[in-house]
């Protein structure tokens, strides 16, 4: 039995290794088939985690509850929108496409607060990072995850 248990750990340390961020994750083919609510899906998640490690290297002292204030500037549909205006003319033609289906994917629900464009442009931006995740394309997430905060960080001074 924990001959068993012991394979079963080394398999799940596999997964979780070839599942790392870096790692193309889903292949090309099957990244362009996704949904774009499935990107923005991850994307969310991804970005969200990136603006707490941000956070909690730059504010290691802060309790909780104020990190958590501090996260919704930077997470909140009106900043995602914010920072996709700026960095849009950068974009490849590619990643413009992607942003665009999810900007223009159907909303499920309608933000509590906050505009329906905002949203919309949110959502696009969340797909980004999602696409950028999934594919594995490291350098280039970090750089407008990277932009995004420095976007952010100047429209709050």
């Amino acid at each position: 039995m924990e001959e068993s248990i012991g394979k079963l750990e080394e398999q799940g340390n596999n997964d979780i290794a070839e599942n790392s961020i870096g790692d193309n994750i889903v292949n090309k083919s099957d990244l362009m088939t996704i949904s774009p609510l499935v990107l923005a899906y991850i994307g969310d998640t991804v970005y969200e985690t990136y603006v707490r490690g941000h956070l909690i290297r730059n504010f290691p002292h802060k309790r909780v509850n104020e990190l958590h204030k501090l996260a919704i500037t930077y997470v909140k549909a009106k900043a995602q929108a914010d920072i996709i205006h700026v960095i849009e003319s950068d974009l490849s033609e590619e990643e413009l496409r992607i942003f665009k289906r999810g900007r223009n994917q159907k909303p499920h629900t309608f933000p509590k607060n906050g505009s329906i464009i905002d949203y919309k442009h949110a959502t696009g931006f969340e797909a980004l990072v999602g696409y950028l995740y999934l594919a594995g394309r490291q350098d280039r997430l970090n750089e407008i995850i990277s932009r995004g905060i420095e976007i952010i960080e100047a429209t709050e001074e």
